[in-house]
């Protein structure tokens, strides 16, 4: 389900040598989290991944922040949090683990240290809705990274993908539909808007792109 130039473009990477980051962006729905997931796959041990999603506020400090109907906005995420893990990957310290955090839709919530990073490892893919926003801590987390790329994919495929993702995880299709049109199509109207800095674009095939 990988381009082939899109593995080219992975091996150009690898072939640089030393620790390589790739970041994956695209708007919700797009299908990046299983782009990032096959490439980690494809690559075996030279590859491993860490979501920006790990970093989303708790659900506790989003109430508190009176954010939390926006979940998933720019600053709904811990992003200089974001920006020193990325820092910590470049980096590779030998013999130093890094702890990353994941995100777990089931509970709606981020779950520390659960992703081991090794130094040995000489690509980290990264995927995420913001890595290429120029504001705030979001610029700092691009500068660490070695190439992004952008998931294209036609609208419709999009908001279906987005539709049943909200639904597998316990939505109803009314309250999917809302949270759609209220909270994710503006949040990809932002992250649309940093396509051209973008160093690639990438499509996947309708029936391989799961909606994450």
């Amino acid at each position: 389900m990988i381009p082939q130039q899109a593995m080219r473009r992975v091996q150009a990477l690898l072939d640089r040598g030393g620790r390589q980051l790739l970041g994956i962006v695209g708007l919700p729905g797009a299908g990046k989290s299983t782009l990032a997931q096959a490439l980690v796959d494809a690559l075996g041990d030279q590859a491993a991944l860490a979501p920006m999603d790990g970093f989303h506020l708790a659900n506790a400090e989003l109430a508190r922040l009176g954010r939390a109907a926006r979940k998933g906005a720019p600053d709904t995420f811990d992003a200089a949090g974001y920006a020193a893990l990325l820092r910590r990957l470049k980096l590779a310290v030998p013999d130093e683990i890094v702890y990353a955090p994941a995100f777990h839709r089931e509970i709606e919530e981020p779950i520390a240290g659960e992703i081991a990073l090794p130094p040995n490892v000489p690509l980290i893919v990264t995927e995420g809705n913001y890595l290429l926003l120029d504001e705030g801590a979001w610029s700092h987390a691009r500068a660490f990274l070695d190439e992004v790329w952008f998931v294209d994919v036609d609208p419709a495929q999009r908001h279906r993908q987005l539709l049943e993702r909200h639904m597998r995880y316990g939505r109803s299709r009314e309250d999917a539909l809302a949270w759609i049109e209220h909270t994710d199509e503006p949040n990809a109207v932002r992250i649309a808007a940093t396509a051209s800095r973008a160093d690639f674009h990438v499509s996947l095939p309708p029936s391989k792109a799961s909606g994450e």
